[in-house]
C-alpha cells in the first residue's frame, strides 16, 4: 500500500500531479492511501509513497474536458474519500469514456453530489458574506472584515467574486478553513485556519432594517426559508436576531395587510379614473348595438372580478363581422389598454393570422371573460384562470356581442373559450382543428390559446405546436373563402 499525503484545500495541481505519476507507473486505485494533511504531516510524497519510474509500455490516461472540471470542483470538498474515488473514475473512464453520463453509477452520483454540495457552499458564501468596517488607510482606502464558516474548502474558489465585486476597498475575508484578502493591487490566499474576530459596526443596523422591510408574512414558507438560508448561517447574520419575531408575527401582519387591502387603490385604479373623470362626455350610444352593449359592460359587478381588475375589456371589430375570435380573459396589458388582444398573445396572434392571409380588420374579437383575474406578486400581476362560475357570469355579455354581431364563424380558442360557447364535455384536443355545426347556423372552430405557444419552455415542442397553430389559421381561411 502506498500513502500520498496532500494538502486538500481545493488545488487541481497537487492532486493532478500525484494522479498523473501514479497512473504512469500503473498504480490501482486499491493500492493508494490518500491522505489529507494534518498540521503535523509532511505535504510532499511521503518517503516510501514516491511512485516508480513511468512504465515504458504504458500510454498516458487522457480524460474528458468535463473529468477535469468535475474534479475541481470535488477537490474543494471536505469529504477525505475525495482523492481516491477521483482516482477510482480516473481509472475507469480509460475503459468507459461515457462514465460521467451513467446517472445510476454510484461513483458518478457521488463525485456529483460532492460537487453539488460545493458549489451550494460558495453560493452561500458569496450570499451570506458580512464584511465589518475597521478603518481606513490615509490615502482614503476603507478597510473591511468579515467572517465565515464553510462547510468545504471553497475560499480559494470563491474569492475572485469578492475580489470583482468590492475592488474599490481593502478586505480580508477569515473563515476556519483559511482566509483570502485583498489590498487593491494583490489577492491573497492563506490555507491557515482563523479564528472569529468579535467585531460590528453601524452597517449591522442597516441589514436589520433592510431585512425587515423585505421580509412578506403572506409569502412566508418556513421550510422554504430554511433551506435557502440554513440556521447554521443565522449566527454570523445580524439581520438572523430578527426572524424568530417576525415570523412569529407572521400571522398578524397578514391579517392587518388583509384589513387594508380593501382601501388602497389597485394598480392603474385612481389614473384611470381620474382620466374618466377628466374626458369629455361622449353622445349616448343607440340601444341595441355593440357601443351601448360596451357602455353597459364597463360597470359591470356580476362577478367578483371587477372589484380587483382596472376596467372592463369588451369585444372590439366590426358589428357585422362574419368570424368572431374568442379567448380567455384579457391580460395584464389589455386590462391598463381596455382593448382585447394588445399584449404578446394578441402580437402573436395577429401575426400568424396575416400569414395565414386573413384580414384582421374584418374579425371581431372578444373573451369569454370581461375581466382580469390576476394575483398580486410584488409589482407583477400573475394571470389565474378563470373558474366555471365566472365564466357562466361573463355568458351574459358573450351570448349577446354573438346576438348583436351575427358572425357566421366562431373560433374558440383555449378550453375557457370552448366551455363558454358550449355545454358539450369534449376534451380540447380531441376535438382541435374541427368545425362543428352549433345553434343558430353558426359553426364552431376549436384550437389552442395563443399564450398556450408562448409558455411552452421546450423550443423543440414549441415549433410543433406553432406550426399546428399556423395550420389552424390556414384551415379557418379556407373556412371563410368557402362562407363568402
Amino acid at each position: 500500500m502506498r500513502r500520498v499525503v496532500l494538502a486538500g484545500r481545493g488545488d487541481l495541481g497537487e492532486w493532478r500531479d500525484a494522479a498523473r505519476a501514479f497512473a504512469a507507473a500503473g498504480i490501482l486505485p486499491e493500492e493508494i492511501d490518500w491522505r489529507e494533511k494534518s498540521a503535523e504531516a509532511d505535504l510532499s510524497f511521503q518517503r516510501d509513497a514516491m511512485p516508480p519510474e513511468p512504465a515504458a509500455t504504458r500510454k498516458p490516461m487522457t480524460v474528458p474536458p468535463a473529468f477535469i472540471e468535475l474534479a475541481e470542483t470535488v477537490l474543494c470538498h471536505s469529504d477525505p474519500a475525495r482523492f481516491s474515488l477521483l482516482y477510482r473514475l480516473l481509472w475507469r473512464l480509460q475503459l468507459d469514456r461515457q462514465l460521467l453520463e451513467a446517472a445510476s453509477d454510484e461513483d458518478v452520483v457521488r463525485v456529483r453530489l460532492m460537487a453539488k454540495n460545493v458549489r451550494r457552499d460558495a453560493h452561500k458564501m458569496t450570499a451570506f458574506v458580512r464584511f465589518k468596517e475597521v478603518g481606513a488607510e490615509p490615502e482614503g482606502r476603507r478597510k473591511f472584515i468579515a467572517w465565515f464558516e464553510p462547510d468545504h474548502h471553497i475560499v480559494r474558489r470563491t474569492a475572485p467574486f469578492f475580489q470583482r465585486r468590492f475592488t474599490d476597498m481593502d478586505w480580508l475575508i477569515a473563515t476556519p478553513k483559511g482566509s483570502a484578502a485583498w489590498d487593491g493591487e494583490r489577492l491573497t490566499m492563506r490555507d491557515e485556519p482563523c479564528e472569529k474576530p468579535n467585531l460590528s459596526d453601524a452597517a449591522d443596523e442597516l441589514w436589520r432594517t433592510y431585512y425587515a422591510n423585505i421580509f412578506n408574512p403572506a409569502r412566508l414558507k418556513v421550510k422554504a426559508m430554511q433551506a435557502e438560508m440554513p440556521k447554521k448561517y443565522w449566527k454570523n447574520l445580524p439581520e438572523a436576531d430578527l426572524i424568530p419575531g417576525l415570523i412569529a408575527s407572521a400571522e398578524s401582519k397578514v391579517r392587518e395587510m388583509a384589513a387594508r387591502e380593501a382601501t388602497q387603490s389597485l394598480p392603474f385604479h385612481d389614473r384611470l379614473q381620474a382620466a374618466a373623470r377628466n374626458h369629455p362626455a361622449e353622445p349616448e350610444a343607440l340601444a341595441g348595438t355593440l357601443e351601448a352593449l360596451s357602455s353597459e359592460a364597463a360597470v359591470c359587478t356580476r362577478c367578483p372580478l371587477h372589484e380587483k381588475a382596472t376596467q372592463t375589456v369588451f369585444g372590439e371589430g366590426p358589428d357585422d363581422a362574419e368570424v368572431m375570435f374568442v379567448g380567455e380573459q384579457p391580460g395584464d396589458q389589455e386590462d391598463i389598454a381596455g382593448r382585447p388582444f394588445v399584449g404578446p398573445a394578441g402580437r402573436l396572434l395577429d401575426q400568424v393570422i396575416a400569414e395565414a392571409g386573413i384580414d384582421r380588420s374584418r374579425l371581431y374579437v372578444t373573451n369569454a371573460v370581461k375581466h382580469f383575474k390576476y394575483e398580486p406578486r410584488g409589482k407583477r400581476r400573475i394571470h389565474q384562470k378563470p373558474n366555471m362560475g365566472e365564466v357562466k357570469h361573463c355568458r351574459w355579455w358573450l351570448d349577446l356581442e354573438i346576438k348583436l354581431v351575427k358572425p357566421k364563424l366562431i373560433v374558440a380558442m383555449g378550453a375557457t373559450a370552448l366551455a363558454a360557447l358550449t355545454d358539450a364535455k369534449q376534451r380540447l384536443q380531441d376535438i382541435r382543428g374541427q368545425a362543428m355545426a352549433i345553434e343558430g347556423g353558426r359553426r364552431l372552430f376549436v384550437t389552442v390559446h395563443p399564450s398556450y405557444l408562448l409558455r411552452i419552455p421546450d423550443e423543440r415542442l414549441k415549433a410543433e405546436e406553432l406550426a399546428r397553430f399556423r395550420d389552424d389559421m390556414l384551415k379557418i381561411q379556407r373556412l371563410i373563402t368557402a362562407t363568402g
